[in-house]
């Protein structure tokens, strides 16, 4: 055997190796069937709806995101206000 042939297993793609060398001798790609028009725009209309869905869903993640940013800075307020006898200790100091 001078050469091994080796299938892809993610492309299907078809490669020649030289058995002594393991060099590449060929490479060939598997013929992909093209589609009728149909199927095509059915696809389209599918990756639209997919991008329209993520939209959405970004769009009110931010209304929350704003929301909980304020509660935090409300707390963090709550919890300045509370504290104001101490003082500010850094973390990095307490080495």
């Amino acid at each position: 055997m001078d050469k091994f042939a080796i299938i892809c297993p993610c492309c299907e793609a078809s490669i020649s190796v030289d058995a002594q060398t393991g060099a590449i001798v060929s490479f060939e790609e598997k013929k992909q069937a093209l589609g009728s028009f149909e199927e095509l725009q059915s696809e389209l209309k599918k990756q639209s709806e997919l991008r329209d869905q993520l939209f959405a869903q970004e769009m009110s993640s931010m209304k929350d995101r704003e929301r909980l940013l304020e509660e935090k800075f409300q707390e963090a307020l709550k919890k300045a206000g509370s504290s104001k006898d101490e003082p500010f200790r850094n973390p990095l100091d307490l080495d």
